[in-house]
C-alpha cells in the first residue's frame, strides 16, 4: 500500500505502509535464523561477540539493542556474566530486546532508573562509509535511537551485507519513518505507531534530510541514525571481523 503522506507531497515522494504487530517480532526473528545462510549467521555471531569483548565491563549499565545480530550480542553477555561474575544492568529497545533479557536471566532496568548508559549495542539495516546508518526495519527505530541517545558509548554490529559506501546502496526498502496513527490500519510499533518506509534515490546530505522530515507534523522519528555510531563491527565472509571507528573517517 502507497501512501502521499502530508508535507512531502512536493518532493514527489513515495511511502508504503507496514504492518508487523509487535508479537510476531520474535516468531519471525526465530524464522529469518532458521533460513538464513551458515556464512552470514556466523559473520553476525562473531561481530556480536567481539563488540561485547571490547566494550562490556563489569558495573555498567547497557542498551540492549534490537534484530537477528544483537541475539548474538546477548548471548556473549549473558555467558560472560556467568563466567566473570559481571555486575551489570540492561535496558531494552524494543519488546524482543526485552525478553531476550529476560530469557539469559539478565538484569533488566529502563531509563528511569538508568537514564546515562555506559554503553548500547545494537544492529544496522545498512552502514555508510560515515557511519551514518539505516535502522528500524523491524520497527524499533524511536526506542532504538532514545537509548542510544543516552549511552556514553553506541556501538553497532552487522554482517558484511550491511556494509556500503552510501545509504541505498544495498538496503533498498526505503528509510523507515514512525508516524502518529491514522484513523484505520493495524498496530506496528512498540509505540502504536505506523512505519512507513520512505523510498529514495540520491541524497547528498542527511543530515539535512533527517531534520527535515522529523519537522513534518505527524512524523515521530525517522530510521536514519546520523554521527551517532562511534564504531561499526562488521562480521566478514572470511568469519574474520573488522570495525571502522567514527573519528577515522
Amino acid at each position: 500500500m502507497w501512501l502521499r503522506f502530508p508535507g512531502l507531497c512536493s518532493w514527489g515522494l513515495r511511502f508504503g505502509l507496514r504492518a508487523v504487530p509487535r508479537q510476531q517480532q520474535l516468531q519471525l526473528l526465530t524464522l529469518k535464523r532458521k533460513f538464513t545462510g551458515g556464512m552470514e549467521e556466523e559473520a553476525k555471531r562473531k561481530a556480536g561477540y567481539m563488540a561485547v569483548d571490547n566494550h562490556v565491563q563489569n558495573n555498567q549499565a547497557l542498551g540492549i539493542g534490537s534484530g537477528s545480530t544483537i541475539v548474538y550480542a546477548v548471548d556473549r553477555i549473558a555467558k560472560r556474566v556467568q563466567d566473570e561474575n559481571l555486575k551489570i544492568v540492561c535496558v531494552p529497545t524494543s519488546f524482543q530486546a526485552r525478553q531476550l533479557i529476560l530469557q539469559h536471566q539478565l538484569t533488566l532496568s529502563d531509563l528511569d532508573r538508568h537514564p546515562e548508559l555506559d554503553v548500547a549495542i545494537d544492529g544496522a539495516d545498512e552502514v555508510d562509509c560515515d557511519l551514518n546508518l539505516i535502522k528500524g526495519g523491524g520497527g524499533c527505530l524511536t526506542q532504538e535511537k532514545i537509548v542510544a541517545g543516552c549511552a556514553k558509548k553506541f556501538i553497532v554490529v552487522a554482517d558484511y551485507r550491511k556494509d556500503s559506501k552510501s545509504l541505498g546502496e544495498k538496503w533498498k526498502k526505503g528509510v523507515p519513518i514512525e508516524v502518529i496513527p491514522m484513523a484505520y490500519g493495524p498496530v506496528v510499533t512498540d509505540n502504536g505507531n505506523f512505519i512507513l518506509d520512505w523510498k529514495f534515490n540520491s541524497v547528498s546530505d542527511w543530515r539535512k534530510v533527517n531534520v527535515s522530515i522529523k519537522m513534518i507534523p505527524g512524523v515521530v522519528e525517522t530510521g536514519l541514525f546520523i554521527g551517532m555510531a562511534e564504531r561499526v563491527y562488521f562480521g566478514l565472509e572470511d568469519g574474520s571481523v573488522c570495525f571502522r571507528n567514527r573519528d577515522s573517517q
